[in-house]
């Protein structure tokens, strides 16, 4: 997208603002314009790497609560924190320590995310309120877990499934 109206994240596809770094995220545009963040070909793409950080997090790091996760994704000396993690506990209707079922609660975590990381949608651009139509959001959900049939992910990229291992409460992946 290329409104210059439109958040930054939005314009992007990549609505968590994920920094570019040393990985390679399918569906990751290859000649990008924006130099800090990585530019997504789709936006199911963008939700889906999201949530893939979101299941490292719970099952790598033990991150389960809205507090550890946004103290991780959005550090205190880039961003207000503690502000963040108080706008996503809300927009779910927990606490900010309160335990979370990372893999069961991928949805609304993510969309809560979106909401901070872009804003309300503007009323007159007709978006949903959360930027994307719950059936993207589902089908970034099938493609993080490694659930998704093959047809589901968008036509530009040579998917692949992660394998997982469910291990008691964790979650952990092997990506090929």
């Amino acid at each position: 997208m290329n409104n210059p109206n439109l958040p930054r994240g939005i314009r992007n596809n990549n609505p968590g603002n994920i920094r570019r770094g040393a990985s390679d995220w399918q569906g990751m545009r290859e000649n990008g314009f924006d130099p800090e963040f990585i530019e997504f070909t789709d936006a199911v793409w963008g939700v889906r790497a999201l949530m893939k950080l979101l299941l490292t997090y719970y099952g790598k790091y033990g991150l389960d609560t809205v507090h550890s996760i946004v103290n991780r994704w959005a550090p205190p000396h880039e961003n207000a924190t503690d502000h963040y993690a108080g706008h996503v506990a809300r927009i779910l209707g927990v606490e900010r320590y309160d335990a979370l079922n990372v893999p069961e609660m991928l949805v609304p975590l993510a969309k809560a995310i979106v909401r901070h990381e872009n804003g309300h949608p503007p009323r007159r651009m007709e978006y949903p309120p959360f930027w994307y139509e719950e059936a993207v959001y589902e089908k970034a959900r099938r493609l993080a877990l490694g659930i998704a049939d093959k047809s589901e992910a968008p036509p530009d990229q040579n998917f692949f499934f992660p394998l997982y291992e469910a291990k008691s409460q964790n979650l952990s992946a092997t990506f090929f």
